[in-house]
C-alpha cells in the first residue's frame, strides 16, 4: 500500500481514537470506522493498526479487535501471544484467541466520545 495524505490523515484519526480506548477495554475496527463516518472502512482501520508500531507516540493497538472479539491482528505483534498477554495484563480474559465477555469490555467510541 502506498502512502498518501488521504490515508495518512485517516490513519491519524484512527490513532487519535485508539489512544482514547480505556485501560481494560477493547473496541472493534468497525466501531472506529463508524465513529469516523466511514462505516465500511473497517479494513482501513486494520491497516492503520498494522502500521501503528511505526508511530512515535504509543498506540494501544492490542485493544482493537474484530467485531466478534477475535484477536485477528495478533500476528502483527512481536511474539506469538503478545497481543493476548497485553490484554490479559489489563484484566481482559482471552480464550482460544477470543475475548471472553466481549460485551462487558467493549468500548464504543460512538457512545463514549460524544
Amino acid at each position: 500500500m502506498t502512502s498518501n495524505s488521504k490515508n495518512d490523515n485517516f490513519f491519524e484519526k484512527v490513532y487519535e481514537i485508539a489512544r482514547q480506548i480505556p485501560y481494560g477495554k477493547v473496541t472493534s475496527y468497525g466501531a472506529i470506522a463508524e465513529f469516523l463516518g466511514a462505516k465500511r472502512s473497517a479494513r482501513m482501520v486494520g491497516w492503520a493498526m498494522n502500521n501503528s508500531h511505526h508511530q512515535k507516540e504509543a498506540i494501544p493497538a492490542h485493544r482493537v479487535v474484530n467485531r466478534k472479539g477475535i484477536l485477528t491482528g495478533k500476528h502483527h505483534f512481536d511474539g506469538t501471544n503478545l497481543m493476548q498477554q497485553l490484554l490479559e495484563n489489563e484484566g481482559i480474559q482471552v480464550f482460544d484467541n477470543q475475548i471472553q465477555n466481549f460485551e462487558n469490555v467493549f468500548w464504543n467510541p460512538s457512545k463514549e466520545l460524544l
